[in-house]
């Protein structure tokens, strides 16, 4: 391809909106365009990198014998009334009505249409099968932003497996768990696969494949001395110890006047890890309090996945006050015995803490939790923070910031049980099969490798993702001898079968320069009047940004090792 033909609108800036690197950079590469907020248009180059980060997914799904389909993207509303999954999406689904007056929704997931295609499956003999789609998905984010990484529109690589029992279903997991550590690596990205909530998903596990980055809106534990690697909606930690502070016959009243949070409690003598941390939430409609100590933040996440709620939301200040008679800053459990309590196993044996005593300005010291406080269940509902010990080896926790390129879930039997999928087993006997659910967002995993592959410049592209593997850039295009050099090397790499593009337009030497470091292609050939008087050209590499000299009659060849070499590098 010539660049005077192709369409590469680059820009000098990026859009003021654009905070995450991956955003700033593919718009001004070129490579993207947004429509609206969520929504984005593929131009040439970025879909050239989106098809062969598509490529690489289908190669490692046939692999492990995964059989590729194309599923509706309209769903009636019925199937997902039907898996239960209608009212426990939420806002997050696009849901809307044909002429007809049928609901219908834009999906975001297609759990409940696999399962439906399930049906048609007879016995165990039909089993296991593995179903995968790279298709456009739908999700309508409240806040879209930071380009790629969080949209409302979006192309997946979501896949499926069938199996008869539990046995089946690990490897099939397995497989899925092997296929995407090979694609990351395909793809240059350090994904860690970690612990993880299955969320709304539903299922006995699931795991992430987390990939560190500042534009990540998830964070994970890591432990610096084993493998231990978990979400913070899943992580655990080994508590420091902290005695507790000498009880007393009853909880002590004294006057707060004035103090409303725990920073300000603890500046008044009562350290955080001493204080009983009061929050009320309406959990499926009805107001509950969740108790936690002090100093530990509250994981929402991690309560639900703890007591099978379906909701929980921050309860109103005027419920709050209407059932505990103060506002918050002077809440506590003690004496209150109609509401439902939900503590955090830290608090467990705790005496000589201090609590708010539902009457504002008001608290309570001395409180001994086991004695005082009528919990009605003890669930691991706290956040662990950077430098916590790791449970499984004692050695530091740390908490990074990282992009989810991928999750793989065991889903169990829920959806092919709402839906009456049943085989017969090998003694006749009718059984409900059990499924996997495995997602790769391809539009992610490109922004993914943009935010860790750039420098100053602009975009650095592996060779197995790049939208040209070599740029031939001719730096007088009027001069004839550099035209027919530069042609030649050009022609040659074709024949080669390598993705190589003409720079061929008449522009600056520095123009084109920074326009081949923006777009990111890994090998820049560069043919001009004062090399070829030598005949030499120069060959770049875009990662390390070396440069050497090579002979034109040679140059063709000793570009198609460097392609080579990085091509097996991901494979």
């Amino acid at each position: 391809m010539r660049w005077s033909s192709l369409f590469i609108p680059t820009l000098r800036e990026a859009p003021a909106e654009a905070e995450a690197v991956s955003h700033q950079l593919l718009v001004r590469g070129g490579f993207i365009r947004q429509l609206q907020s969520g929504h984005y248009s593929m131009l040439p180059l970025g879909w050239k990198v989106h098809r062969r980060i598509a490529e690489i997914l289908r190669q490692e799904m046939d692999a492990i014998g995964a059989q590729e389909v194309l599923l509706p993207a309209i769903h009636q509303a019925a199937i997902w009334q039907q898996s239960g999954r209608w009212d426990a999406i939420g806002d997050d689904m696009f849901r809307l009505v044909d002429r007809k007056g049928a609901d219908q929704v834009l999906g975001m997931t297609h759990e409940e249409v696999i399962a439906s295609i399930g049906v048609e499956l007879s016995s165990y003999r039909d089993l296991p099968q593995m179903w995968y789609q790279i298709q456009t998905k739908f999700r309508d984010e409240p806040r879209p932003k930071s380009g790629l990484l969080r949209v409302r529109e979006f192309t997946m690589k979501d896949s499926y497996s069938i199996d008869l029992d539990d046995e089946g279903l690990d490897r099939s997991f397995n497989l899925h768990h092997q296929a995407y550590q090979r694609i990351f690596a395909r793809l240059d990205l350090h994904a860690i696969p970690v612990e993880a909530s299955s969320g709304a998903m539903g299922g006995s596990n699931s795991v992430e494949f987390m990939v560190e980055s500042g534009a990540g809106e998830d964070d994970v534990a890591v432990c610096s001395g084993c493998d231990y690697a978990a979400n913070l909606e899943r992580a655990t930690a080994t508590l420091a110890t902290v005695e507790s502070r000498p009880g007393s016959e009853a909880p002590e009243r004294f006057p707060t006047p004035g103090i409303r949070t725990i920073d300000a409690l603890a500046e008044a003598g009562h350290p955080a890890e001493h204080q009983i941390k009061t929050l009320v939430y309406r959990v499926d409609g009805e107001l509950a309090l969740l108790l936690l100590r002090g100093d530990h933040p509250f994981q929402e996440q991690k309560f639900l996945d703890a007591t099978g709620a379906s909701e929980i939301t921050p309860a109103e200040s005027d419920d709050i006050r209407a059932a505990l008679g103060a506002s918050p800053g002077s809440l506590g459990a003690v004496g209150v015995d109609d509401l439902v309590v939900y503590a955090d196993p830290a608090l467990e044996g705790r005496t000589g803490m201090t609590t708010g005593a539902n009457e504002d300005d008001v608290h309570y010291s001395g409180v001994d939790v086991d004695r005082d406080i009528g919990v009605d269940r003890w669930v691991d509902i706290r956040g662990i923070v950077d430098g916590e010990a790791c449970a499984s080896c004692g050695e530091p926790l740390s908490v990074v910031r990282c992009i989810e390129a991928g999750h793989i879930f065991k889903l169990g039997r829920k959806y092919a049980e709402a839906m009456g999928v049943s085989v017969l087993d090998a003694d006749g006997q009718s059984r409900i099969p059990t499924m996997g659910s495995y997602g790769i967002g391809v539009g992610r995993a490109m922004a993914a490798v943009a935010e860790t592959h750039h420098d100053d410049s602009g975009l650095i592209w592996p060779i197995s993702i790049a939208p040209y593997e070599v740029v031939v850039t001719v730096v007088k295009v009027d001069d004839e001898e550099s035209m027919a050099a530069a042609e030649a090397i050009y022609e040659g790499l074709q024949a080669a079968g390598i993705e190589a593009l003409l720079d061929d337009r008449d522009e600056r030497p520095g123009v084109k320069f920074a326009d081949a470091e923006l777009v990111g292609f890994p090998l820049r050939v560069t043919v001009g009047p004062r090399g070829l008087q030598t005949g030499h050209v120069e060959v770049g590499l875009r990662a390390d940004g070396s440069q050497t000299e090579e002979p034109v009659g040679t140059v063709v060849d000793t570009l198609v090792g460097r392609v080579e070499a990085g091509r097996r590098a991901g494979s």
